[in-house]
């Protein structure tokens, strides 16, 4: 995949997520500030307990996110899409990881360090309050993680991941079935015969490691419960 230069990362990220709610100076010095870095796929991020650091903002390819409360092994929860950032917590308690991101396929983020947080904040006392806005972004998401979880319908569990994992435009989503079982907290059979019935009415097209989604409004529809068996 070709990978976007300086400008065309800012312009990507300044369009989508957290970045376009910040007032527009320290939107400018966060994008001044940051650093583009680029992953190789299965590269880590950062793994779970690795020392206190900054924010990354996904600008192209897709981060995996993987969580799990205090002792127990992280698993699964949500694939990284263009404008989403990740790990504001270690700003807010400066503690170590509590989760793992990794590239599924060659990425690029920008980072902003912890030291250039603190150096901001301390220019600008309102940065801690946007800062902050990350945390509650990440809690809305799981929230809707939660309220999928308990549909008791398989096949509207695995339609909602893919909902809440589509891309802009025909972008593949490259996601194994075995992480979408995972994700949607059924068996790999389960999630097999779920994707064949959506492909055979043309909601989406399957791939080795990829599902390219054609009708979004189907899962949505499904998802929800609005008139899908």
């Amino acid at each position: 995949m070709t990978l976007p230069l300086r400008a065309e990362a800012e312009r990507i990220v300044s369009e989508r997520g957290w970045l376009p709610l910040l007032p527009p100076a320290l939107r400018a010095e966060v994008l001044q500030r940051s650093v583009l870095r680029r992953f190789a796929a299965g590269e880590p991020v950062y793994h779970l307990g690795d020392p206190a650091g900054g924010i990354y903002g996904l600008v192209s390819g897709t981060v995996s996110v993987s969580i799990a409360p205090a002792g127990t092994t992280p698993r699964l929860v949500l694939l990284g899409v263009p404008g989403h950032w990740t790990g504001e917590a270690c700003f807010l308690t400066r503690q170590p990881r509590r989760g793992e991101v990794r590239a599924v396929i060659d990425t690029t983020m920008l980072h902003l360090p912890l030291e250039v947080m603190d150096q901001i904040a301390a220019d600008r006392p309102e940065a801690s309050q946007h800062f902050a806005m990350i945390l509650m972004m990440s809690v809305e998401f799981l929230l809707r993680v939660i309220h999928d979880l308990q549909k008791p319908e398989a096949d509207r569990r695995i339609a909602s991941v893919l909902q809440r994992s589509t891309w802009i435009g025909d972008v593949p989503i490259p996601l194994a079935q075995s992480e979408l079982a995972v994700m949607a907290n059924v068996s790999r059979k389960q999630v097999n015969g779920a994707l064949k019935r959506f492909a055979a009415a043309g909601w989406l097209q399957r791939s080795y490691r990829a599902i390219t989604i054609r009708d979004v409004e189907a899962l949505r529809r499904l998802a929800d419960g609005d008139g899908a068996d």
